[in-house]
């Protein structure tokens, strides 16, 4: 048997996670938070299941929970979306993203990613057939270079991975990039898949760009997102895709031969629990106040903090504590400190080592607390 994906291994979520806990260290690593979901979500759930919803749910999604989507989609974006034709409930996330590239990327399209990308992209286009290209990132404000993104654009490029915000870097797309994002569109024959997951977390007054908020680049676009980042319920893995009738029509037809439906009363729990849009308008409050603490804290260590304008990770710059690589030192971290963190070097196609590590904040205050105590003994 030829393998199709060759030089893929164990992603480094499940490395570093299986590290922390051999070594019983506090895990700062996979993006998980470790605090309660909402008791008013878990009963709506244990409501549905009850009353008798619990068989496949229609494909596109719970229609109830498709209308809820639009609602928030237009009291948060200002954009009407059709319920029916442009919102496709999905797996997670990461099926949403899957079925995008599939929809896009024949043999040989060559598809942008930014680096440090998330892990799931490049094997998605390598599947369809396609050609990753990957630009790195500026450091360490990590934004788009848009000069070599227009460099390397030809007639083969057929879709172009946008994540903000980004992770693992928490930067933010802005006005610039839309204007340079709309140049590049109207001028190629290409798509626009826009992860979107964390669009509800974003500190200090930074605006979310969403592809939502521009009608000509929505035409272009997949847009993707996630209950599991914005409700703390990773496990759920209920996600959406948001796109125009004539891409949804073709993403439909990969995600039926997928997973076909999500989890009915998960859906039913969920299409209730978003009445309420507060719920997502405050996140970015609260999370902010996480990553204020956890920042509040770092103070007295050596690390750097770098600029993370979105998600729930911060990155940190040890350049002043080790010469090590930062796959190397996350491991001695586990080992020897009791605190888990991710390399952001993976997250690169040539392993760019600039001497950073992505910790997750998405943690009870204990936690940080306990984890920072750990790092604080570092000399």
């Amino acid at each position: 048997m030829i393998s199709k994906l060759p030089n893929t291994g164990t992603t480094i979520f499940t490395v570093m996670s299986a590290l922390a806990n051999e070594h019983n260290a506090v895990n700062l690593s996979q993006g998980f938070p470790d605090f309660p979901v909402d008791k008013n979500l878990i009963d709506l759930c244990y409501n549905a299941s009850l009353n008798g919803y619990n068989q496949y749910a229609p494909m596109p999604g719970l229609p109830t929970l498709r209308n809820g989507i639009s609602d928030c989609i237009n009291s948060i974006y200002g954009k009407n979306i059709d319920p029916d034709k442009e919102i496709t409930v999905t797996s997670g996330a990461t099926e949403a993203l899957f079925a995008a590239i599939s929809v896009i990327v024949n043999k040989n399209d060559e598809v942008i990613i930014f680096d440090p990308s998330y892990d799931s992209y490049e094997p998605a286009v390598i599947l369809a057939g396609g050609v990753p290209v990957r630009i790195p990132l500026t450091f360490p404000e990590y934004k788009i270079d848009w000069e070599k993104v227009f460099e390397r654009v030809n007639k083969k490029t057929k879709l172009i991975i946008l994540n903000s915000p980004n992770n693992p870097a928490g930067s933010v797309i802005d006005e610039n990039d839309i204007f340079n994002l709309t140049k590049l569109i109207s001028g190629n024959d290409m798509y626009i898949l826009s992860d979107e997951v964390y669009e509800h977390i974003v500190f200090d007054g930074v605006k979310h760009y969403s592809m939502l908020i521009d009608d000509e680049l929505y035409k272009k676009s997949f847009i993707v997102s996630s209950f599991g980042k914005t409700f703390h319920i990773t496990g759920w893995k209920v996600g959406y895709c948001t796109a125009p009738e004539n891409l949804t029509s073709e993403l439909r037809k990969i995600h039926q031969y997928l997973t076909f439906s999500t989890s009915t009363p998960f859906q039913w729990a969920l299409s209730e629990y978003i009445k309420d849009i507060d719920k997502i308008k405050n996140l970015k409050h609260f999370y902010e106040s996480k990553r204020d603490f956890f920042l509040s804290l770092i103070k007295n260590t050596k690390f750097k903090p770098l600029k993370c304008s979105g998600t729930y990770f911060q990155l940190l710059d040890y350049s002043d504590i080790t010469d090590e690589n930062d796959f190397e030192f996350a491991k001695r971290l586990t080992i020897e400190y009791k605190v888990a963190s991710i390399p952001v070097s993976v997250f690169y196609e040539n392993k760019t080592d600039n001497k950073v590590l992505r910790f997750c904040f998405a943690k009870q205050k204990e936690t940080i607390e306990k984890a920072v105590e750990m790092l604080s003994k570092l000399r």
